[in-house]
């Protein structure tokens, strides 16, 4: 399985999406690569301060191994329309995230028109937690649009910067919130594999 994650704005959580997803994908004891073909490195920086805290092979995004059973990849920011079809023809799956904010909203929605339907997934990030209903607000208003969104979203806890800081999975964070932060990856893996399969 070929997993892109891909975004049209800067700071909505890319990166830690594909080692997550990288890590969930792991953890079904399958060979898992994951290939950082951003240019700020920031796969290879996270996996370079955690040694072997990553249950996967990192790559750079050109030297990327012939064996594997899911391959992750890592995209630079703001794919030209060109380079989307591209992404999509070859992959499974396009993740795209997406923080629940109008900016966010908008520029993936008009992207993403390029694609037919069936080619991503939207995923919110970076969520605000209860009682905040902006999360809620926009996976209502990008079903309405009729967009294919992950029903899980990633709501924003501080795990995820100890996480990045000590180049380990969420999973493996000394956090009161970290159990709660990998299961919703874990659920948005879930969905992921599901809609793989359809």
């Amino acid at each position: 399985m070929i997993i892109t994650v891909t975004s049209f704005k800067g700071g909505v959580g890319k990166s830690t999406t594909a080692i997550h997803l990288a890590t969930y994908l792991a953890t079904k004891r399958n060979k898992t690569v994951l290939a950082d073909g951003d240019l700020n490195r920031s796969v290879i920086n996270w996996y370079e301060r955690g040694g072997e805290g990553l249950p996967f092979t990192v790559c750079d995004g050109d030297s990327v191994p012939a064996d594997y059973d899911h391959l992750v990849i890592d995209t630079a920011a703001r794919p030209t329309n060109e380079e989307l079809v591209a992404l999509a023809n070859a992959s499974d799956l396009l993740v795209v995230p997406c923080t629940p904010t109008t900016f966010s909203l908008e520029a993936t929605i008009s992207t993403l028109a390029v694609l037919p339907s069936d080619r991503y997934k939207i995923l919110l990030t970076m969520v605000p937690p209860k009682p905040s209903r902006e999360g809620d607000k926009a996976l209502i208003a990008l079903k309405k649009a009729g967009l294919p969104v992950f029903n899980t979203m990633i709501r924003r806890f501080s795990a995820y910067l100890k996480a990045e800081n000590l180049g380990v999975p969420v999973s493996q964070v000394k956090d009161p919130k970290s159990v709660d932060a990998w299961a919703d990856y874990v659920a948005v893996g879930k969905e992921m594999a599901r809609a793989v399969k359809k």
